[in-house]
């Protein structure tokens, strides 16, 4: 299998993913935090190293300001729910995924203001018309780093000082980017950065965190144990654990810690190179075929490794499905859980086949996918 989907959920991971989960489960499955027994402190050891971890790639001075979470759509909507109320007005940009799209839906019904401000047919937004959008009633600025559906990295250092600069909150969706794009939440001003585990973090699935700036109050989205000031029946107004009610899921976060050294060992720098060279390739290979239609700009700079692509006369579907089947590609097809984003580019109708490249991902499969596009193109596309 050439796998292709690595903005879905990336594959494979580290063989110390691995090892570290087998190693969680077998010699400290307890509870952390919730009993003084040293299975119980391996448990806990487990959760402080990650944490520290999380800290130093993102350049977070606290790691107790990070929250475990389910994944970033729990972070996100922690942090939208938590931080809005009826009447604050938010800016946020026409391609954000459905895990900021909807609980924003949500919370307008509630009585907040949206404002969305529209991208363009190659999927940019413009940092003036972000900045015109805000009010003097604007709460937060709430944006994805980077689109899932065109690959396009958002300037968030810009975005930072205009909500410094305004005093408005900056929460940021590093979904796309955190383990491959560099993330500062200081010098890019960030006040609330959600993450997900499972893609470039190259952890597993049920992972992810709020990291949540000093200054920022949050109403916890859910209340129950901690394991912290058990003698009382009100929540903790401490830092994790007014947003870590529940049982937390170990195992994952020693796999995730294992994810993040082995990002923090092959440098963030030399993954984002590599992937931005296989992105390129493919981008300009795919310009070669006659048939096949690519989405987003020619600008090399500022991208993830996303690339959108249809042929002309099929259906998003049956290309990847071709391209499974025919040739073991796996890539992924359809409206990628962002129709505001597919509106912008003019896919809502059709949606995309979308290729994600990931750190394992070589030149060699690259090469094979572009073949893979051209023997679709010549037997499918001849006879639609």
């Amino acid at each position: 299998m050439i796998y292709l989907d690595n903005a879905a959920t990336s594959w494979p991971k580290p063989e110390s993913v691995y090892q570290a989960m087998e190693h969680c489960m077998r010699h400290a499955g307890a509870n952390p935090g919730r009993g003084g027994h040293r299975m119980a402190l391996d448990a806990g050891r487990i959760l402080f190293e990650c944490r520290d971890t999380l800290a130093d790639l993102f350049h977070i001075e606290d790691p107790n300001q990070i929250a475990f979470m389910l994944n970033a759509t729990d972070a996100l909507n922690t942090a939208l729910f938590g931080f809005l109320n009826p009447g604050d007005h938010v800016v946020t940009t026409g391609m954000e995924h459905n895990a900021l799209a909807r609980p924003l839906r949500c919370l307008e019904r509630m009585g907040i203001k949206l404002t969305v401000v529209p991208a363009d047919p190659y999927g940019e937004v413009a940092v003036g018309d972000l900045e015109a959008a805000c009010t003097g009633g604007t709460k937060l600025m709430a944006v994805s780093h980077a689109s899932n559906v065109t690959g396009t990295v958002l300037p968030i250092e810009k975005i930072g000082q205009i909500s410094r600069k305004k005093g408005i909150a900056f929460l940021l969706d590093a979904a796309q980017t955190a383990g491959v794009e560099d993330i500062d939440v200081d010098l890019q001003g960030i006040d609330l950065l959600a993450f997900t585990g499972h893609k470039s973090l190259l952890g597993p699935q049920g992972t992810g965190g709020l990291w949540v700036r000093e200054n920022i109050t949050l109403k916890p989205l859910r209340w129950g144990g901690t394991g912290s000031n058990s003698e009382s029946d009100l929540m903790p107004d401490i830092m994790p654990d007014k947003l870590e009610s529940g049982t937390p899921n170990t195992v994952g976060i020693a796999g995730l810690n294992a994810g993040l050294r082995f990002i923090l060992e092959k440098g963030l720098a030399n993954i984002r190179l590599q992937e931005n060279e296989l992105r390129q390739k493919l981008w300009t290979g795919l310009a070669a075929i006659p048939g096949v239609i690519r989405y987003g700009s020619d600008n090399p700079e500022h991208k993830t490794g996303v690339v959108s692509f249809n042929i002309k006369g099929l259906d998003s579907g049956k290309v990847s499905y071709l391209l499974d089947r025919r040739f073991a590609i796996a890539t992924r097809a359809g409206l990628h859980c962002a129709p505001w984003a597919h509106n912008s580019i003019g896919t809502l109708a059709t949606g995309t086949v979308r290729a994600s490249i990931g750190c394992f991902n070589t030149a060699e499969e690259i090469d094979l996918l572009l073949e893979a596009v051209r023997n679709i193109t010549d037997t499918e596309g001849s006879s639609s």
